[in-house]
């Protein structure tokens, strides 16, 4: 027998496989691959709540008064633990390094970036201390001067600025028309 011959009976031997065998494969290929993406974002958000818990000593001395911070893990697209409304961790790409960021208006810049907890921990505690002292100087008001009781504030001519206008619009349209009469002549 030739090797055509072979190659053939071997491809008839076999049953060709069918498009329901495949999409079945297809299907359990992409359940797998699945299944890694979920293991790999469990793995994100476990790794975030070691730092939430890690940043409890943190919060727990802020006092109750200072609503800056609302700190929680989000499980989006891509899990973040947001410190407040504009600074969050969120783990880098190779899932194990911690990257703390921060939103500002000229976009996105990272404060700190670590494999260690106890980096990111004190960058966290260097961000909330800088934002509380922000807050306390916005808090701060400067005191105005009190109008003396005595002095009674005047009133700036009101009726006597309306009469000089009056005046000088009359002898604007006067000059006006003298203008356009003598003109026309």
């Amino acid at each position: 027998m030739s090797d055509a011959q072979n190659t053939s009976s071997n491809a008839a031997g076999e049953r060709p496989m069918r498009l329901r065998d495949a999409l079945r494969q297809a299907r359990i290929e992409a359940a797998d691959r699945t299944g890694v993406v979920v293991d790999l974002r469990d793995a994100e958000v476990a790794r975030l709540e070691i730092l939430n818990e890690a940043l409890d000593p943190l919060f727990a001395q802020v006092p109750e008064r200072v609503d800056l911070f609302d700190r929680g893990i989000s499980q989006g697209g891509t899990p973040r633990l947001w410190i407040d409304v504009v600074a969050h961790v969120v783990m880098g790409r190779d899932k194990r390094i911690y990257r703390f960021v921060q939103d500002t208006r000229f976009g996105r810049i990272v404060i700190a970036e670590s494999h260690e907890v106890a980096a990111v921990v004190n960058a966290v505690t260097d961000y909330v201390a800088r934002r509380m002292i922000e807050r306390e100087h916005a808090l701060v008001a400067t005191p105005m001067a009190e109008p003396d009781v005595d002095e009674k504030p005047r009133r700036r001519g009101g009726f006597g600025m309306f009469l000089l206008g009056f005046i000088l619009g009359v002898a604007a349209l006067f000059g006006l028309a003298l203008f356009v009469s003598l003109r026309n002549l």
